[in-house]
């Protein structure tokens, strides 16, 4: 069922139904009431990709992210939804589920659905695929610490993130501290954050334990290691690449009563999903703010994709670190947020 069936049946002209779908305000009530009524009854259904191939442009934007399943991606995706919806645009997902060429099935599908733009939490870095669907006029966006020049690019400071989690651990007064998280290359800003921490403190000890991934059971893999340490070797602290390490920790530990948290192991994760507050002991974790990586990751992308004078830009937003009782105790105060505030 095309347009000319729905003016026919409507009584008014091509160009009438046309603006009664783009241009609303140059119709009469009755005649977009009429009109739209006949489309309902037909079952007429709009052909975006013929108008933006006509038109030029869209109001669908693409995005890929490393795995819905964790709490943080998923929590990014509805903040960018939410925020090409106040743009006017609606956000499509696809999850690479860390398989490079899953990731480049989504960008071949988005380039032919002609997305306005893509915005994409690659697995490895920039990639010739991209590099190519940026030359053919497709606007990208990296949620990537190590993007190239040629990109747009949002990402947290996350050897910040990493100084924060270090130094509150020697703070309070942990002095050999295990860095749960893998692959390395998917979380190295903040191993090297940490790296320099303590490496500043004499008598500070780090230590890696190497995942490999990022989930609550690679957690319980990485607890149940700690708990075969002999006492004096095991680590009186852990910096969890992301919470659901940290919360997977918690479960194994917790299980066999032998040791408690905080006070044999303190606890800090990555992130702040929900489930960190409300974990058996809630979760000293470090924040990222989520509303803001979406808010400048459309921003950005429409930029491009509207604006021929744009300026790929990267743009740093810095963690703050919330302290709760898996480091503070049962008689924590209130959650206290540290390093707070943006820097280019």
């Amino acid at each position: 069922m095309g347009i000319r069936e729905v003016a026919d049946a409507a009584g008014v002209s091509v160009g009438t139904v046309s603006h009664v779908m783009n241009k609303p305000h140059l119709v009469s009530e009755a005649t977009r009431t009429r009109v739209r009524s006949v489309m309902l009854e037909l079952g007429f259904v709009r052909n975006d990709l013929a108008r933006q191939l006509k038109m030029g442009g869209g109001t669908t934007l693409g995005m890929i992210v490393l795995n819905v399943a964790n709490p943080f991606f998923a929590d990014l995706a509805h903040a960018c939804e939410t925020a090409g919806e106040q743009a006017g645009h609606t956000v499509v997902f696809g999850s690479s589920d860390q398989l490079p060429e899953r990731e480049d099935r989504y960008l071949d599908l988005f380039e032919e659905q002609r997305v306005r733009g893509v915005i994409i939490a690659p697995l490895l870095g920039t990639t010739d695929r991209m590099h190519r669907l940026r030359e053919r006029g497709m606007p990208v966006v990296l949620f990537d610490i190590h993007a190239e020049s040629g990109f747009c690019s949002i990402t947290m400071d996350g050897r910040v993130g990493g100084e924060l989690a270090a130094q509150h651990l020697i703070d309070i007064g942990r002095s050999h501290i295990a860095f749960v998280g893998g692959p390395l290359h998917q979380v190295e800003d903040r191993w090297l954050g940490a790296q320099g921490v303590c490496a500043r403190h004499r008598g500070v000890q780090l230590t890696h334990i190497d995942t490999p991934d990022q989930t609550i059971a690679d957690g319980r893999v990485a607890g149940e290691m700690l708990k075969a340490i002999p006492a004096e070797d095991r680590p009186d602290a852990v910096f969890a690449a992301n919470d659901l390490l940290a919360i997977g920790l918690l479960q194994a530990l917790m299980v066999s009563r032998e040791l408690r948290v905080p006070e044999d192991i303190a606890i800090v994760g990555y992130d702040d999903i929900d489930y960190a507050q409300s974990a058996i002991v809630p979760l000293t974790t470090v924040r990222q703010p989520v509303d803001q990586l979406a808010e400048h990751a459309v921003r950005l992308v429409l930029d491009e994709a509207d604006n021929p004078e744009h300026v790929h830009e990267h743009r740093g937003l810095r963690p703050e670190l919330v302290v709760r009782a898996s480091t503070a105790g049962n008689d924590a105060a209130a959650p206290a947020a540290l390093g707070t505030g943006n820097h280019p």
